[in-house]
């Protein structure tokens, strides 16, 4: 049975390893959600940045990627998948049912939030574009994030209308 591996975030633009199939997916349960301090990769543990995770909320859907891992690699990538999102135990690596595009449905690996870790927050609008604005990470600026995510999303032709919001009032912060 192939590996599906699900990007909503960062692994939209950056997955880490080449897929031999890409398709749109969602998920139903969830939302993309600036809902997780980051204080390795998009900011510090001083300063800490938000990153996306998936959230859930009842009758809720995410749309975004469905990355189908080459047979033969699949412990490969998820060894580096695990390196890359569980560095702080915040999120939990769930199988998750998938609803591509194309009609097919698909299990698929996803990294979602653990409401219950220090990580998770739940913060308004202005203060999450406050919090993206001014904060850095291993990874580089937390701005960086959200633009490339927001970016993709809008390549795909998905609509995020917080992602949006975000975006203009972190541009503005930071003219």
């Amino acid at each position: 049975m192939p590996l599906w591996i699900f990007g909503y975030g960062s692994l939209l633009w950056h997955p880490g390893f080449e897929p031999v199939e890409r398709v749109k997916a969602s998920l139903a349960g969830y939302h993309r959600s600036f809902c997780m301090l980051s204080i390795h990769h998009r900011g510090t543990v001083d300063k800490p940045g938000l990153v996306l995770a998936l959230d859930h909320v009842k009758g809720g859907a995410c749309e975004g990627l469905a990355f189908r891992v080459l047979e033969g690699e699949e412990d490969t990538v998820l060894a580096y998948l695990r390196e890359r999102e569980l560095i702080s135990s915040a999120y939990v690596e769930e199988t998750v049912g998938l609803s591509l595009a194309d009609g097919r449905e698909n299990k698929a690996v996803a990294y979602v939030i653990d409401p219950k870790h220090e990580q998770y927050c739940q913060f308004d609008l202005e203060e999450q574009a406050q919090r993206i604005a001014g904060a850095v990470g291993g990874r580089g600026p937390n701005p960086e994030y959200l633009f490339n995510t927001a970016d993709h999303l809008a390549e795909l032709g998905i609509h995020d209308p917080d992602l949006k919001w975000l975006c203009g009032r972190v541009r503005e912060l930071t003219a």
